[in-house]
């Protein structure tokens, strides 16, 4: 486990996390609204290279950031009520595609996350302090965010 005491802090986590990275992963952010998931988002972004501001995409599903080392693909799957709507708008083609998913509220569509992925659960633990933990689940390989 790793723990962060401010938003910059989980920033840097992320930025650091995006340095082990590859086309094809996913990557699901849990935690409860306001854990910092976008802040880990935005470092793993600046650690890819992006150039454009990455803010959560909580009402469109899907930010496409293309201007890094490879597309990063940024979900929010709060607002959707099954995997179903994921697939009709045809988002799914995006996991495990030729850039980097990170989805936040996989919980939302458990049947849409690919079997081979990387799950990092943060939890916030007063106002700046962050506890994130990282499992690897399927055959993805081991990381380690330490």
């Amino acid at each position: 486990m790793i723990i962060t005491n401010s938003a910059a802090e989980t920033r840097e986590l992320g930025k650091r996390l995006a340095g082990m990275l590859k086309a094809g992963d996913v990557i699901l952010l849990e935690g409860d609204l306001g854990a910092g998931k976008s802040e880990l988002a935005r470092g793993v972004a600046k650690g890819l290279g992006v150039q454009e501001t990455v803010t959560s995409p909580s009402f469109t599903i899907l930010n496409v950031y293309e201007s890094g080392s490879v597309p990063l693909y940024h979900f929010d799957w709060y607002r959707l009520e099954s995997s179903e709507e994921l697939y009709e708008l045809g988002m799914d083609e995006y996991l495990g595609g030729n850039g980097i998913a990170l989805v936040e509220w996989p919980e939302q569509c458990p049947d849409a996350v690919p079997e081979d992925c990387l799950r990092i659960r943060i939890t916030a633990d007063g106002e700046n302090t962050r506890h994130i933990e990282a499992e690897s689940c399927g055959g993805f390989r081991m990381i380690s965010l330490e």
